[in-house]
């Protein structure tokens, strides 16, 4: 009965007109909540973002709330840099364990004197290409392959006709008279070709498969030289196997290492530059940045620079009708380049502070000091060859590209801290020397592992973000035994040419060079013997652009490449 009577008239429902304002108030009070704790924009890349100015980029928001309304709560709930690194470690300029490392590139007692081995009548001339680290591997490469053949090497020609355009010959670059006289005892080396009664003799041209083996030129070049005497390899890059026998890989470093001299001019500016760099702090990192035009629209990436950028950089991509970008996979694969806000964060998180001087080795910057002032924010003591020296110091350089990169190769082998923001081949070369010579610190961006937490960086806190890049860059820093033995280029990873100490006596740089004694220590190489395909037996056909093997230098394989072998100019580009 009593239920009866409240579903009766007894019960009075509220009136209808109370809902709707009740409602709306709640959706206000909701609204103006979120406008408080939403995180702030997030721009993929800001740092080119120079259409999309209005939307400030969360690094330059975050970096301007000094101030304001908002309590320590919500502060500490938005990415912030630090003034200085948050934690001070000892490890930022080299590894503990390198002092049980060292360089050790002596022959066996089975390696022959070049007496003994160099045949009469048996020249190799060598032409290589690229730019000038891609033409260090040549040359390095070319005197293997004299070995290898018995033969007399002519001095490399280098290419002067390439995408560099760099009219320089080997002697204008590297010390001649060192390079012949350092490797006299493994392969007999001559400035010029000699004639016969008084003529020049024309070489016979030919070109070998790419990473062709000792066997494949046994097979492939050994009888043409039997016959005419004179071979002359063309396009001379990447045709020899990465893994060979433990002496011709020692003989590899021989040359690398120690052969391989800079002319004295390029040798002293360099030396100047350095110490000029030295001067103004005790420690400093090199970052190789690459990020000039070409290279960005090499990448097929789009780096957040607007519709500026996407005609800019694809009226350059037009050029080339092997690029395929897909500019979202590229960054996924790690094949894009970080922006230089990206490296500077990604090195504030690893822990080194806004008051360490930074040489930036690179050419032209796309969007000039507008690109670079993210990075400049984050490091202000910014430097490069130009800041640190004058006009008529570089004159004598400053025409011809492989110098001037010769240049800032010097001072990236002797930073504290070398940072490669692409691994090309000035990164491969330059990592694997520092390895050999004591491993300093090289730092290589986990670009692909990065990527996605540069993307929710304003979602998290800065000691958040530093953990995960300390972690995502386990393996990329350089340290000895990074990666295992026969992983990657070898003149990324000398592998057999690093030994491990097995006394405790010390060993300086200046004792690494070659004496006649022995190596100390046991080497941690690779495998002595290679495996031999088909092709590289001489079984396939002469494919002069026959696409080189890929090699994996970490755990996480990249997918196929952006480009095919069939246009050489993308190479060379992609090459330094």
């Amino acid at each position: 009965m009593v239920q009866s009577r409240r579903r009766g008239g007894n019960y009075r429902c509220p009136r209808r007109a109370a809902l709707p304002a009740a409602a709306l108030l709640l959706f206000l009070l909701a609204a103006v909540a979120l406008l408080y704790v939403s995180p702030p924009p997030v721009s993929d890349h800001p740092v080119l973002a120079s259409s999309r100015r209005r939307r400030r980029s969360p690094h330059a928001l975050l970096n301007s709330l000094g101030g304001g309304s908002m309590d320590e709560s919500e502060r500490r709930e938005i990415f912030r840099v630090p003034t200085n690194a948050s934690t001070v470690r000892d490890d930022l300029w080299g590894s503990k364990l390198a002092s049980k490392f060292y360089g050790c590139s002596n022959s066996s007692s089975k390696f022959l004197d070049s007496k003994n081995t160099t045949q009469p009548d048996r020249y190799l001339m060598i032409v290589t290409s690229g730019g000038l680290n891609q033409q260090r591997t040549g040359i390095i490469d070319a005197v293997v392959a004299a070995r290898i053949l018995n033969a007399t090497l002519v001095v490399p020609k280098l290419d002067q006709a390439s995408f560099w355009k760099d009219s320089s010959n080997f002697s204008e670059i590297f010390d001649a008279d060192w390079f012949i006289s350092s490797l006299s005892k493994d392969v007999k080396i001559v400035k010029e070709l000699p004639g016969i009664g008084g003529r020049h003799r024309a070489p016979h041209r030919m070109r070998v498969p790419r990473k062709c083996t000792e066997r494949c030129y046994l097979n492939r070049v050994l009888p043409a030289l039997l016959k005419k005497h004179v071979i002359r390899l063309t396009k001379f890059d990447y045709r020899l196997a990465n893994r060979l026998q433990t002496d011709l890989q020692k003989l590899r470093c021989r040359v690398n290492y120690h052969a391989l001299r800079f002319t004295a001019p390029i040798q002293e500016m360099g030396q100047k530059l350095t110490q000029r760099m030295r001067k103004r702090s005790k420690y400093f990192i090199a970052l190789h940045l690459r990020f000039e035009p070409d290279m960005l629209a090499f990448s097929g990436c789009y780096y957040g620079g607007g519709e500026k950028e996407r005609r800019e950089l694809g009226a350059l991509r037009k050029r080339w009708k092997g690029l395929h970008p897909n500019p979202e996979k590229g960054r996924r694969q790690g094949r894009c380049p970080l922006t230089p806000e990206e490296v500077g964060l990604m090195l504030r998180a690893l822990g080194y502070s806004k008051d360490v001087h930074i040489y930036v080795a690179s050419g032209e910057i796309y969007g000039g000091t507008r690109t670079l002032a993210p990075l400049k924010a984050l490091f202000p003591n910014l430097h490069t060859k130009e800041t640190i020296s004058s006009k008529e110091e570089l004159a004598p350089f400053s025409k011809y590209s492989s110098r001037m990169a010769a240049l800032d190769f010097i001072v990236c082998d002797e930073s504290d801290a070398f940072v490669a923001n692409n691994n090309g081949n000035m990164a491969k070369i330059l990592a694997g020397r520092r390895r050999y010579f004591g491993h300093k610190r090289t730092i290589r961006p986990n670009a692909k592992r990065l990527y996605p937490l540069f993307l929710n960086r304003a979602n998290m806190s800065w000691d958040a973000f530093s953990s995960k890049v300390h972690m995502f860059q386990k393996g990329f820093m350089g340290d000895p035994k990074e990666l295992r033995p026969g992983r990657g280029e070898f003149h990324e990873n000398p592998s057999t040419c690093i030994c491990e100490r097995t006394d405790d006596k010390a060993k300086s740089r200046n004792d690494q060079v070659l004496d006649s004694g022995s190596d100390r220590g046991k080497a941690i190489g690779e495998p002595a013997v290679p495996n031999y395909t088909g092709e590289e037996v001489g079984e396939s056909d002469d494919d002069e652009d026959a696409p080189a093997e890929r090699e994996v230098i970490d755990l996480e394989m990249d997918d196929e490449p952006l480009v095919g072998p069939d246009d050489p100019e993308l190479e060379q580009i992609l090459s330094d």
